[in-house]
């Protein structure tokens, strides 16, 4: 399966041109599946065919799915009272009913990740187009499923649970319940979970496209976003601008707009693949007038970056490790090792990434950002790299 993750910022046009690819691919004959987590149904609006819980057939090949944040809290809530049932009781805690509880912040997303896991294990479509909450959203959504397995490794860490026959005894001892089974078999299942999220998102065959309308808003939205990607080891296979006016109205009042359309696509055609797409005049409603934006389908493009390491220990005695980072200035960067890990920060966007296991015996020597490219050196350390290799 393919899976086109769409984002953008907001007031951009996101939304439409996901629907829009959604429906141009599902013309070719693409068994096609369209994600969306609003809790208003914009996509309705757009597609002519209200989406809600259950998945809805918009045209042939195409199905619309706006999955229901508040029932999988619910029903995420229910499930974790009954497990937690003895700790609650033992707390004096309240259970709450189901008809009480509403999502809190945040749900939509989680539940649009279980959605998507979902949708590209089925065999049910072959493509996947999922309308990604607006940019800022949308990358700390990316983002989650890896924080979250960070967290609980380190909250709940795997080898605990082979001392699972010393808990009674430990209890007794400390006076005090030990952690009860449940908790880790909870924590299991939410890393084979979060680690399936994590698999389709750095699958090669998803992809992170950018929706922005050319103009001095959308040139900052689509710096922040690649830059932030390049920090997840993300690129957009595509930056499509939306709401293009016509060269046939550059006069009048419009000229000036068209002007300043014109020069922000130059710019972005120097660094990205850029497809325009056709202000309509309206606010499209519908397939027929979806077909006419003319949105570009999915290609062979990938938006997995690689971080590669080179070996140049004959000549200076170090392995380099090579980051993409495009529109990254020296003034915003930080690095910090800690351990096995690297915490990256570039702005306001910070990233802790493993060591490849050849530099976990190593000691960071220096670092230099040339040519949109962050290279960290590392030296051997004598101590566990006795030999130098």
């Amino acid at each position: 399966m393919r899976t086109i993750l769409i984002t953008g910022p907001g007031g951009a046009g996101r939304t439409t041109v996901a629907a829009a690819t959604a429906v141009a691919a599902a013309r070719a004959g693409t068994r096609t599946l369209l994600l969306g987590a609003d809790r208003a149904d914009t996509l309705g609006a757009v597609l002519g065919t209200p989406t809600g819980p259950a998945p809805v057939t918009v045209v042939p090949h195409l199905t619309a799915w706006r999955p229901d944040a508040t029932a999988g809290f619910r029903g995420d809530l229910t499930a974790f009272q009954d497990r937690a049932a003895t700790v609650l009781d033992l707390l004096g805690a309240a259970r709450l009913d189901a008809e009480e509880v509403t999502p809190l912040p945040g749900a939509e997303e989680l539940t649009l990740l279980r959605a998507l896991r979902d949708a590209a294990l089925s065999d049910a479509h072959d493509l996947l187009v999922v309308d990604l909450p607006p940019t800022e959203q949308a990358l700390a959504l990316l983002a989650l499923p890896g924080e979250l397995r960070r967290y609980l490794r380190r909250l709940l860490p795997s080898e605990r649970q082979a001392a699972r026959a010393l808990r009674p005894v430990l209890g007794r001892l400390a006076g005090v319940p030990m952690p009860a089974e449940w908790l880790y078999e909870t924590a299991a299942r939410w890393e084979v979970e979060l680690g399936a999220v994590e698999a389709v998102l750095a699958d090669p065959g998803t992809v992170v496209r950018l929706v922005a309308e050319p103009g001095p808003a959308g040139a900052d939205a689509v710096r922040t976003a690649v830059l932030a990607l390049a920090v997840r080891g993300l690129r957009p296979d595509l930056l499509v601008a939306g709401r293009v006016l016509p060269e046939s109205a550059a006069e009048g009042w419009l000229a000036g707009p068209v002007a300043q359309q014109r020069k922000v696509l130059e710019e972005w055609r120097e660094s990205h693949d850029v497809r325009q797409v056709l202000h309509l005049g309206h606010d499209p409603r519908g397939p027929e007038d979806l077909d006419a934006l003319d949105v570009p389908g999915p290609d062979g493009t990938a938006s997995t970056v690689e971080w590669p390491v080179t070996d140049a220990l004959a000549d200076e005695g170090v392995l380099v490790w090579h980051i993409p980072l495009p529109g990254a200035t020296r003034d915003q960067l930080d690095l910090i090792r800690r351990g096995d890990e690297l915490v990256v920060t570039v702005g306001p966007f910070r990233r802790i990434v493993a060591l490849p296991s050849a530099l976990r015996r190593c000691t960071v020597a220096g670092a230099s950002l040339r040519e949109a490219v962050l290279r960290i050196r590392f030296a051997p350390d004598p101590a566990l790299w006795p030999d130098g290799r």
